[in-house]
């Protein structure tokens, strides 16, 4: 069974190759968290500067889901802000995992186990009326200002009030914000505004989900709205009349339809446009905000014309984005008057996009109003979206939006059509961290569309009721991950990662050698620059780039890109004529195998020095702390260093014993050190490493923290800054 989070794995199995290779004693658990003793009040989930840290007690997970394998936090953490699964590890005495930096905004969050077992945080006192199983918390920033409370005093009222239903003994409830100031007496009573929840919502999910009342209330106190009561509420139109009657007469409210609006999410933004286009006069406002229509156009035959329909939608991730455009091209038909926001790009189906369409929604609304467009940065699409027939070959499907931005759409054969859960495991989580996006089931098939993706390389994997499974309809090969696929989404960022024309790159070589610590015949592949020349008179520098736990020689061609960044690198002029040797790290005795074994047969098959201060070292993860290894037993070996996720110990703080200080300073012309943010779960190791050579005077150069967890996202940056500084004569 496979952990649909990558970081668990690569650290378990970095845990399992530092032991083999004998680099020191292992103290802690990679990336642990300090865990809260079972039924504690410790809180489960921590937020600071964006990141979200989740450390679940094992006692609590025992307790409230039984046995279980895996643990997931599903929460709106996916591109779109679509629902998605964010892995947990066992570490010690807890569940732990790490994401960010999340863009601004409200989350909701709870955990599921093995697929079936729902949980909510215990320690998290924020709820859901409608599902009680979610929690929220709230990251703050720019783009959240409007989802933040006003100071004391300034904002509104929220209160919960109850209406009959059908019986006389049956009785509903809705949510009510009155304006600040609010007077029951003055002489020209308010508007109001009726906002609708989405499909299975209750008349909280605006308050809790949507933060309605912190919106409004901001708006009011930059007086960007005029003053009324907002009333939340669910139920048919059957209920809603007998709430409005109740509202009436308990708010000093406006009874005609030239100060009554409605609006809603999902499901409701139908209910609300229906109802505005249905019932002559009823709503001089109206506004959809996601609403997935069928093919109708509500309200045809009536003579009824809000003062202003408003629509809005997400990106094509929306399942309201296609309904939408058809449903503008039949107002357009009816000669019904509307306006169209434009497609939200950053957001789908989602709260996200329904908290931004509140704020542009309710300025526009019982007063004068001349901007009537889409709100900034909102496009008009002029074509629906249509992925391929189902089978089409080869997956996945990039669709790029004229805005440039891509969507990727990936879909299973048939053999798992009679799967119960099936997600869609990549790199396409904030900073390149991984989480699970659900498919939904078409047919005897499963598909998702996932986006937008910024231009980057991208590895993905199908997980299926809990195990790994690959896209054998996409031809790309990982050999130490035979379930990964990927993919490239082109674009400036990208650049460096796709490949060159045909016949301006470099050469891919594989060597083979005779292991004496292995015991076998070994292979490393070798980068040679375009134009390598075997008999020029000056032997070619030379860079040993290794590979991280459980990884191969490969790695670094199939996952780290590395021919592509080098070919791309040397075009542009900043690489010096260089061989790059990629060569197998798995072995006990790491310092023998590469200078007994690696770099005779490297230098036996290829014209390249054997000059110190024309040889570099340096590696990824397990390959960066054996970097280091050489660094300490065989100081100014190599003239050039490059630690990637690495440090001099796997202890905090790190130990510099066995290092000399005089002889790596004397003999290293550059030792630059990189680590990801602290998603990466080896930051805290890479930076108690520096602060040993701070101690014992050992320079360096940090490269600073890379956005990125301890994944390929941020190894391939580190190579793309790593490779042109070395063998330079000036500085960079």
């Amino acid at each position: 069974m496979s952990s649909s989070f990558h970081r668990g794995r690569v650290a378990r199995r970095f845990l399992a190759a530092l032991v083999t290779v004998s680099m020191g004693t292992v103290t802690a658990a990679a990336g642990a968290q300090p865990a809260a003793a079972a039924g504690s009040a410790a809180p489960w989930l921590t937020v600071s500067d964006g990141f979200a840290s989740f450390a679940v007690p094992a006692a609590d997970i025992q307790a409230t889901m039984g046995d279980v394998s895996s643990v997931v936090v599903e929460a709106d953490f996916g591109p779109s802000f679509a629902v998605s699964e964010l892995g947990l590890v066992r570490s010690g005495t807890a569940w732990t995992s790490i994401i960010g930096p999340l863009p601004a905004g409200l989350y909701r969050y709870r955990l599921r186990g093995d697929d079936t077992k729902i949980v909510k945080d215990a320690t998290n006192p924020a709820s859901v009326t409608s599902d009680p199983t979610w929690s929220t918390f709230l990251v703050p920033g720019d783009a959240a200002r409007y989802l933040t409370d006003v100071p004391p005093g300034q904002g509104g009222k929220i209160e919960t009030i109850t209406y009959p239903y059908a019986a006389a003994h049956e009785r509903r409830s809705a949510t009510v914000w009155t304006p600040p100031g609010y007077d029951a007496h003055r002489p020209r009573p308010y508007p109001v505004l009726y906002l609708l929840p989405g499909e299975g919502g209750g008349h909280a999910d605006w308050a809790e989900l949507g933060r309605a009342g912190q919106i409004l209330d901001n708006l009011s106190v930059e007086r960007r709205i005029e003053p009324m009561v907002v009333v939340m509420t669910d139920g048919d139109e059957a209920s809603r009349s007998r709430l409005r009657r109740v509202i009436d007469r308990r708010y000093h409210v406006a009874g005609d339809p030239a100060h009554q609006a409605i609006a809603g999410a999902s499901a409701g933004g139908v209910q609300a446009v229906r109802a505005a286009l249905a019932r002559p006069g009823a709503f001089a406002y109206a506004g959809s905000f996601g609403g997935v229509f069928a093919d109708e156009t509500p309200g045809n035959s009536s003579p009824a014309r809000p003062h202003l329909l408003r629509l809005y939608t997400g990106n094509l991730t929306d399942p309201a984005y296609n309904p939408t455009l058809r449903l503008l091209r039949r107002l357009d038909k009816a000669h019904i008057r509307h306006e169209f926001d434009g497609v939200n790009p950053d957001a789908g189906h989602a709260w996200a996009a329904w908290r931004e369409n509140l704020v542009d929604f309710a300025p526009r609304l019982f007063q004068p109003v001349s901007d009537h467009g889409p709100s900034a940065g909102h496009v008009v699409p002029r074509h629906e979206f249509t992925p391929p027939a189902p089978g089409t070959t080869p997956t996945p499907w990039l669709t790029r939006e004229a805005n440039g931005d891509t969507f990727v759409t990936a879909e299973t054969g048939t053999e798992f059509a009679g799967a119960q859960h099936v997600t869609l495991w990549g790199n396409w989580a904030p900073g390149g961290s991984w989480v699970n996006v659900p498919l939904t089931r078409s047919g005897d098939r499963w598909r998702v569309t996932v986006g937008p993706l910024k231009p980057w390389f991208y590895y993905y994997k199908f997980i299926v009721d809990r195990v790994s499974k690959k896209d054998t309809s996409n031809p790309s090969h990982i050999t130490t991950e035979p379930t990964w696929s990927s993919f490239l989404v082109p674009g400036k960022e990208s650049r460096l990662l796709a490949d060159v024309p045909a016949g301006k790159g470099g050469a891919v070589h594989r060597l083979t050698y005779l292991s004496t610590v292995a015991g076998e015949e070994r292979a490393a592949y070798v980068w040679t620059p375009p134009g390598y020349d075997p008999a020029r008179p000056a032997p070619y520098p030379v860079l040993y780039l290794q590979h991280g736990g459980g990884q191969n020689y490969t790695d670094w061609l199939e996952m780290g890109r590395a021919k592509q960044i080098l070919d791309n690198e040397y075009r542009d002029g900043s690489l010096v004529p260089m061989v790059v040797v990629m060569g197998n790290g798995n072995v006990p005795d790491f310092p023998k195998e590469l200078l007994e074994n690696l770099v005779p047969a490297a230098r036996a098959g290829f014209h390249i020095s054997a000059d110190p201060e024309r040889q570099a070292l340096a590696g990824l993860s397990m390959g960066g702390f054996q970097t280091y290894d050489i660094l300490k037993k065989h100081p100014g070996e190599f003239a050039y260093i490059g630690t990637f996720s690495a440090g001099i110990s796997f202890s905090v703080p790190a130990d510099p014993t066995g290092y000399d200080p005089v002889a790596i300073n004397t003999g290293t012309k550059l030792l630059r050190i990189y680590t990801g943010n602290v998603t990466d779960f080896v930051y805290p190791i890479t930076m108690a490493s520096m602060a040993a050579f701070d101690r014992v005077g050992i320079r360096y150069e940090f490269a600073g923290v890379t956005p990125g967890p301890h994944g390929w996202d941020t190894w391939q940056k580190n190579l793309i800054d790593f490779a042109p500084r070395l063998f330079r004569s000036d500085a960079r």
